[in-house]
């Protein structure tokens, strides 16, 4: 062959060789864990240790010891709405005995003063009606003595009469009879005297408690207005709807009575307020152990138990379907950061088996009641069967047929695909 055919041929020949050689080593360079069936397989190295079957729940963050501090309920007039004047800071630390709110007291204050004012005038009207009263009770008593003394004379004029003329006779005899009808009248008009003279004290003695009560009404509304803590604790200042939204309430504010206005939270005791839906609510016994963990503080964790389960359940707001049931779950520990309202996960250990051989659930494969498992053996894997324990949501405890420390492969596709 001369040198013009060689050099014709020789150009698609390495051209050809080339391509081939990238071809082979693209199939040799391809995903070793994907098969020309399309499923990806990987491995699992089987290790003794505890297994725990969990739930996972969401609740918010309350204190155990806590106190919720309102705007008083004002008795009497002026009591629509309150002014906030003075109000502690979110965050601080307070004692027992340290103000909390105080609200202004003026308006109870005036009427504390104006009723003290109608009190003692009643009272002087008091003491003069029973003054007047006393000096008329005399004056009557004088006045019935003289008409007593009158009828007396006018008997003993009676008594001349057989030795008086007939006219003579005749007028003392009318005489005698006006002195005993007025004795009569004194007598009864007296009584009538003092009975409304016990009526127009008792009048004024009436407005007198009444303004009494008014006066003591004021004073402890006044005392409301001042709101000091009973516990010591952190504060938590509530917040309101106002014209841009909910917001945190501060001084100078009006608030209607009622109206929560700061929470005092003992933060060395806290605990969890849980939902819990129909489906888990039989998974759950008091005395289980959980792990908790924050959202806003990811890298925390903190242990707890549950200590009360509601024996009813309450309908959802969404659905009149749905029911749900509220969980109380104490936390074990404090910290600085575990504060009120603040959500967290917990997971929940419903089932512990120690020092078990635990393996992923996608690792074993089920024939009606026969599971096996392949198990790395050389190059390649072999099958094998294995007795399954305790089952969780991605986990399986496998007591007999396989040891610690075995290699076995794993069906991704399958577990994708639940």
């Amino acid at each position: 062959m001369d040198l013009a055919k060689i050099r014709r041929w020789g150009v698609p020949v390495g051209i050809t060789a080339v391509l081939g050689a990238l071809a082979l080593t693209g199939f040799t360079a391809r995903d070793p864990q994907t098969t020309n069936s399309g499923r990806r397989e990987a491995t699992y190295t089987a290790a003794k240790r505890d297994f725990v079957r969990s739930i996972r729940l969401s609740g918010t963050v309350e204190a155990v010891e806590s106190i919720t501090v309102a705007a008083p309920r004002i008795a009497g007039p002026n009591s629509a709405s309150l002014v906030i004047t003075r109000l502690v800071k979110a965050g601080t630390t307070v004692q027992p005995g340290d103000l909390l709110v105080e609200f202004d007291r003026q308006v109870q204050l005036t009427n504390a003063l104006d009723r003290r004012a109608e009190l003692n005038d009643l009272e002087h009207q008091i003491r003069k009606r029973e003054a007047e009263e006393g000096a008329a009770r005399a004056r009557d008593d004088s006045e019935i003595k003289q008409a007593e003394s009158a009828v007396t004379r006018a008997e003993l004029e009676m008594a001349k009469n057989e030795m008086l003329p007939k006219i003579q006779a005749e007028k003392n005899k009318q005489g005698l009879e006006q002195a005993q009808a007025r004795l009569e009248q004194l007598r009864k008009t007296f009584d009538l005297k003092r009975k409304a003279a016990q009526a127009d004290v008792r009048i004024l003695e009436i407005r007198r408690d009444k303004a009494l009560n008014a006066m003591k009404m004021a004073e402890t509304n006044a005392s409301r207005m001042e709101v000091r803590s009973q516990i010591g604790g952190l504060a938590v200042v509530r917040s309101m709807w106002k014209s841009s939204g909910q917001a945190e309430i501060i001084e100078g504010e009006e608030v209607r009575a009622g109206v929560p206005v700061v929470d005092i939270v003992n933060p060395a005791r806290m605990r969890l307020r849980v939902r819990v839906n129909q489906a888990d609510i039989t998974e759950l016994r008091l005395g289980q152990r959980m792990r908790i963990g924050l959202d806003a503080y990811p890298d925390l964790a903190f242990g707890g138990q549950v200590t009360q389960i509601s024996p009813l359940a309450v309908t959802s707001t969404l659905s009149p379907k749905l029911r749900y049931f509220m969980m109380l779950a104490d936390i074990d520990t404090a910290h600085a950061k575990l504060m009120p309202d603040l959500t967290a996960s917990l997971d929940v250990e419903l089932s512990r088996v120690p020092a078990a051989i635990v393996v992923p659930r996608d690792a074993i494969r089920a024939e009606g009641s026969r599971h096996t498992v392949r198990v790395r053996h050389g190059n390649g894997f072999q099958e094998r069967e294995v007795t399954v324990g305790a089952v969780s949501a991605h986990e399986a405890v496998v007591t007999s047929g396989l040891e610690d420390g075995a290699v076995v492969e794993r069906n991704l596709l399958k577990q994708a695909s639940r």
